[in-house]
């Protein structure tokens, strides 16, 4: 199956378990005698919450799922879907109260009956989950802690919905009905076992080492590992892969990096990691032998996913590091395509990795454009920010026959975005690895 027709598939079946609740409550028996708009409320409420259990599934990292769009791409549409699934649900008890006030009185945690009080429950799960994922950083929560807390919520949440729907018993009021239910519930704690227990089980026979930490300049090392007691990992040049370093494979404390080697070398892999937080701002301290835990690899920012006649890499700061894999990649391919790189950065003396590049120039139709922020004064080549004066400069003259790879802090990404949008560069071959993941 091509990644189209996955794609498609993967949408389709989506769209589906979404509405199966819709379908199910048409199916009789059903109650009689109710409103259009108490109906309408419970068909909301039934659409949000399998909205919300489907997202243990999204974020549950299966490959074959992910493949089609990437695992970035998937989780920005979480942040999104689940912050209208939240409304999907706070609009099931409004419509409720709006379409007979006297309903108001299920609203109190001390009247109503047991039903309304799972469901107060859950929606106050639902509420403390998007408030501490919105003001996660005001509220001072490490990554760690808000993941923790983060499940936490949403398996309540799924819990005490799941009870509301049972006590309640109007549309699952038949052994099937509510069979559905409970197993759909359950296949989701299910889930989250299979994350935060079965998979690291698994990941500790399948653990890495590092070989070398070795210090780049800009306040990057290159981390660098080799498998123990497996093959390797096979990865597209540009994907990324969530690290765990020390300890035990079921720490919460992972985070994502990608690849800066070469695809061709699966036995030693290598990632490019700069000093930005208290994990990274740790990796120069990480011993040689220090074992490691690999979960990938990931992403669909890759060159191999769009062949090209040549391209366009467009790197900011430690950006540079997917684009450190594809080169790498194409010189150990002797790939023959030309590539214009344009990389940004503060000053010359932090730009990372400018040794290997300047090897790679050797090896590969390679032009290599340095934008400098606060250059030295005798600095002859590009100032201040990547503009679209820069591009101009620059690029080639095929450009649109060029895929377009961006990888940088988010407001230069943007404003290179709309650069080459500006310029007329189709938006297909446009590509940009927005690596905020949490």
């Amino acid at each position: 199956m091509n990644r189209v027709m996955s794609g498609f598939f993967w949408i389709s079946l989506y769209l589906l378990v979404v509405l199966v609740p819709v379908f199910l409550m048409l199916i009789p028996p059903a109650p009689s005698g109710r409103s259009f708009w108490l109906e309408l409320s419970v068909a909301l409420g039934f659409v949000g919450l399998t909205q919300i259990a489907v997202q243990f599934v999204l974020i549950a990292r299966f490959k074959r799922i992910t493949a089609p769009y990437g695992i970035d791409i998937i989780l920005q549409y979480h942040r999104q879907i689940a912050m209208v699934a939240v409304c999907l649900v706070l609009a099931h008890p409004l419509i409720i109260v709006i379409d007979n006030p006297s309903r108001l009185k299920l609203l109190n945690p001390l009247g109503g009956n047991w039903a309304s009080r799972c469901a107060l429950m859950s929606v106050l799960m639902l509420v403390l989950l998007v408030v501490s994922s919105i003001f996660r950083q005001r509220l001072k929560l490490s990554y760690e802690r808000w993941r923790l807390l983060h499940l936490v919520l949403g398996v309540a949440a799924i819990v005490f919905a799941q009870l509301h729907v049972s006590l309640a018993g109007l549309y699952t009021n038949t052994p099937w009905k509510h069979a559905i239910w409970v197993v759909t519930s359950a296949a989701m704690v299910g889930l989250v076992i299979f994350l935060r227990v079965i998979r690291p089980a698994w990941q500790r026979n399948y653990h890495w080492r590092v070989a070398e930490v070795r210090a780049e300049r800009g306040g990057t090392h290159s981390l660098v590992l080799e498998p123990v007691g497996n093959h390797g990992m096979r990865f597209l040049p540009g994907q990324f892969a969530w690290l765990k370093l020390e300890g035990t494979p079921f720490t919460l404390e992972e985070h994502p990096f990608s690849f800066s080697s070469s695809a061709e070398q699966s036995n030693r892999v290598e990632f490019g990691i700069k000093s930005l937080g208290d994990f990274s701002g740790r990796i120069g301290e990480v011993g040689q032998g220090t074992r490691a835990f690999l979960d990938g690899p990931h992403g669909a920012f890759s060159i191999d996913r769009y062949p090209a006649v040549g391209y366009v890499f467009i790197a900011g700061g430690v950006g540079i590091t997917p684009m450190l894999s594809f080169l790498r990649t194409m010189a150990d391919r002797k790939d023959p395509r030309p590539v214009t790189l344009f990389y940004a950065d503060n000053d010359w003396d932090g730009v990372a990795y400018r040794e290997a590049l300047a090897e790679l120039e050797k090896q590969l139709d390679l032009h290599i454009v340095y934008v400098l922020r606060e250059p030295a004064d005798d600095w002859d080549g590009e100032r201040g920010n990547l503009t679209g004066e820069v591009l101009d400069r620059h690029l080639p003259k095929e450009k649109l026959a060029r895929f377009f790879f961006i990888c940088g802090p988010p407001p230069m990404m943007d404003a290179v975005h709309e650069a080459l949008q500006e310029r007329d560069v189709p938006e297909a071959r446009i590509h940009l690895e927005k690596f905020n993941l949490a």
